[in-house]
């Protein structure tokens, strides 16, 4: 028999499953039973006793007292969280459970033989469900809420909505049924108990009285019955503005006092309108009343603090108006048609404003001067003045000067009080046409307050040069020319005038100068054309004509000048043009044609090359004939080419000296050496025997060997003298003026690894040959330090 704990609210499961019944017999029916007899059980939450809660009962019919049928349990939580007795069937729950944490289980049970272990019937699955209790207080999940509504709404208008969230069963009782209220923001917020809306239920709540309002709202369980859980959430409800306020000057006259000094364009003063709205709601629009001085001063609206900013349109002048009155009105720009009624959204207020005499500079009576003057006029002229005065009450007389840095030459004077203008050094437009210059006026009572002008000075031109050529004309006329042919066209220039608005003429001398050839024919555009008069020019009678031109201004007095034009006779073609103007082709023989002429140079040339050529190999012969022959038989010379000062050498030794004494240079250092500060230069004596000068040799050589200045260089010495005297004496077998002598040349051996092949040479020339008349040696000597 299924049991279990108390009656249930809950809809359950059958508690005795129905089977059909089947035919079975003769007409008769047998029941057959299902070996599972239980019920859905319940356990309640949070259980707090000390003894396991008991669930229920589990049961079979097979099961007949005799503790022959042992139950086993298994599934979710079973021998953890739920246990069975073995022999009763009885389920009890071992802990306290929570229904939001898990609200059901799911077990599966079974009856086996308690001797052999053998299943009974099949495994049946069967439901543990958790029942609630209220243990959940309602929570606001999104709470802190912020919302916002306009200022001035009426009743009912809608704020925001809350929800609470309850973790307890809906579908059981009245745990998770929430009722909202509010705690906090009375009289001036409702909340719907069902639906957690909250409206405005005050009217005409104003924002500038009061913007911020805190209301606190509380969602409690059981349908709000005593004994519910409760939870409360924080709303901040800010009204937002709307334009209902009007802007509003503080006072109804603002006093402000302008510098008659302020510039054109800038700030002169400030108005302020203050309007109780913020934002666009407080933008306001200031305008000066048409008619009120609106071309002298101009308003705006500072955009960050909605201030009127009084622009100065013109010039102010205290000597003349020491005062202006005008009104400024200042308006909203966003207006709210739901408000009309309240008034007119705009105020006015009168701005007097009073001009501040300023000590200010004296003034020009006009923007600058423009002055005309002759190039030829004397020194001491006065050309024209300049005026100023000072317009302040005081009147303080005026003195003039020029900016000496607009006249360095100083070409103009002042007259510090009357501001007349003079010549003082002598004007010419061909080097200045126009003097720029500037004149300062300076108060006499304050000097550091001037004013600056421009005067501008035109040089106008005097007739002073004569008109000439405008270039020099290359000009010719063909052989071939006809009479009346215009051969060139000619024009004129002139250094007084610009080329615009010149008017020149041309024309051929008196008629006793008239030329019979050629003549001038004036076009009358400030140009003229050479006409010829006649035919038949030939370069052999003339090539070379001239041709006087008289040219003459329009300038006052006329000036006038006569140039000649150069004409050559020259050789054209058919078509006139040009082919030759040399002077070669008259004088070349009759019958001589421009390629013999060619031929001609060709040869002179060919024969130039021909001398160069002999020239050259004589030269080459020359050389040869100083050189010893290959078959000469005399010592050899060995060369030791490893060190010396290459160049150097050449300037340190020269061997024209040698042959030539007189052509020695004076005081020539030697450049392998680094002279001494205060080394005196030894003049090189010089021997006027050219036939020996073995004295001048020594004399070279003991200067070299005392020297000692001279860094440890290696240097290359040729001595064109051998013999006594020498440093190596004569390195010859033979004397030049004795006869056959034998000598051992064993000790060159001694004298290192260098000498040890010209030791060889001289040893096989004393055993092979017995007669040498004389001998030419070279030697290389190294200083060794």
């Amino acid at each position: 028999t299924p049991s279990s704990p108390g009656p249930s609210p809950k809809p359950q499961y059958p508690a005795f499953p129905i089977v059909p019944w089947l035919c079975g017999g003769s007409g008769g029916f047998q029941r057959v039973k299902r070996g599972w007899v239980w019920n859905q059980f319940f356990v309640l939450e949070e259980y707090m006793g000390s003894d396991p809660q008991y669930v229920g009962k589990l049961h079979t019919d097979l099961d007949k007292g005799e503790s022959a049928v042992k139950y086993t349990l298994s599934g979710e939580g079973a021998g953890t969280i739920f246990t069975i007795d073995q022999t009763t069937g009885d389920i009890h729950a071992l802990r306290s459970l929570d229904r939001e944490e898990k609200p059901y289980y799911t077990l599966r049970a079974q009856a086996v033989d308690i001797e052999t272990n053998r299943p009974l019937e099949p495994e049946s699955e069967f439901v543990i469900k958790v029942q609630d209790i209220n243990d959940n207080e309602p929570k606001f999940l999104e709470g802190p809420y912020t919302a916002s509504v306009p200022e001035m709404s009426p009743v009912g208008t809608y704020v925001t909505k809350v929800t609470a969230t309850d973790a307890d069963d809906p579908t059981y009782g009245n745990s998770a049924r929430v009722v909202y209220s509010i705690l906090h923001g009375q009289p001036y917020f409702s909340v719907d108990p069902k639906t957690g809306v909250i409206r405005t239920a005050l009217p005409n709540m104003d924002r500038e009285v009061k913007e911020l309002y805190q209301v606190l709202i509380q969602a409690k369980d059981m349908g709000g019955q005593l004994g519910g859980l409760a939870g409360t959430t924080t709303i901040n409800i800010t009204l937002s503005d709307v334009n209902d306020n009007p802007p509003r000057f503080s006072k109804s006259i603002f006093h402000l006092r302008v510098p008659e000094s302020s510039a054109v364009g800038s700030a002169v003063g400030r108005i302020k309108a203050h309007d109780l709205d913020i934002g666009k709601n407080a933008e306001v629009d200031y305008n000066i009343i048409p008619g009120d001085e609106r071309g002298t001063f101009d308003i705006t609206t500072n955009e960050h603090n909605q201030e009127g900013i009084i622009i100065l349109r013109r010039p102010l002048d205290y000597e003349t108006r020491k005062a202006y009155t005008f009104k400024v009105e200042a308006s909203n720009a966003h207006l709210d048609p739901r408000f009309h009624s309240f008034g007119p959204y705009k105020d006015t207020a009168t701005v007097k404003i009073n001009i501040l005499d300023v000590d200010e500079p004296p003034v020009f009576s006009k923007p600058s001067y423009t002055m005309d003057i002759h190039e030829d006029t004397q020194l001491g002229t006065t050309i024209g003045a300049v005026t100023a005065q000072d317009l302040d009450a005081g009147s303080s007389p005026v003195r003039y000067s020029i900016d000496w840095k607009s006249d360095l030459d100083s070409f103009f004077d002042i007259d510090p009080v009357t501001g007349t203008i003079s010549i003082s050094e002598l004007l010419d437009r061909e080097s200045i046409a126009q003097h720029n210059i500037t004149v300062v006026a300076t108060k006499v009572n304050n000097p550091v307050l001037t004013s600056r002008v421009s005067v501008t000075v035109h040089v106008l031109d005097v007739n002073e040069f004569p008109p000439e050529l405008a270039i020099p004309y290359e000009t010719f006329v063909c052989e071939s020319a006809k009479v009346g042919q215009v051969i060139q066209i000619i024009s004129a220039k002139d250094q007084d005038l610009p080329m615009t608005g010149q008017k020149f003429s041309f024309k051929s001398p008196q008629e006793g100068l008239k030329s019979k050839n050629f003549t001038i024919k004036d076009f009358g555009n400030n140009t003229a054309g050479v006409v010829t008069l006649r035919k038949g020019f030939r370069r052999r009678t003339q090539e070379i004509y001239h041709l006087p031109v008289v040219i003459e201004d329009s300038g006052l007095p006329v000036k006038n000048s006569t140039s000649t034009l150069t004409i050559r006779v020259c050789a054209c073609d058919s078509d006139g043009a040009l082919l030759t103007c040399n002077a070669e082709a008259i004088f070349l023989p009759v019958g001589l044609s421009t390629g013999a002429l060619i031929a001609i140079l060709l040869c002179i040339v060919i024969l130039l090359v021909i001398v160069v050529l002999y020239v050259g190999v004589r030269r080459q012969k020359k050389k040869e004939t100083l050189m010893t022959s290959k078959e000469d038989i005399r010592d050899n010379v060995i060369h030791y080419d490893d060190e010396g000062g290459g160049e150097e050498d050449t300037h340190a030794f020269d061997m024209g000296t040698l042959r030539n004494p007189k052509a020695i240079k004076e005081n020539l250092f030697r450049r392998d050496v680094k002279p001494e500060a205060g080394a005196i230069p030894r003049p090189a004596i010089a021997s006027q025997d050219s036939a020996d000068i073995q004295n001048f040799i020594c004399q070279r050589l003991q200067e070299h060997d005392g020297d000692t200045s001279a860094p440890p260089y290696d240097s290359l010495a040729t001595y064109a003298y051998e013999g006594e005297g020498s440093v190596a004496e004569s390195l010859s077998s033979i004397e030049s003026l004795t006869g056959e002598t034998e000598e051992d040349y064993d000790y060159l051996n001694e004298w290192g690894p260098r000498f040890k092949t010209l030791a060889g040479i001289f040893g096989e020339r004393s055993e092979s040959q017995t007669d040498i008349t004389s001998t030419t040696s070279t030697t290389t000597t190294e200083n060794k330090h």
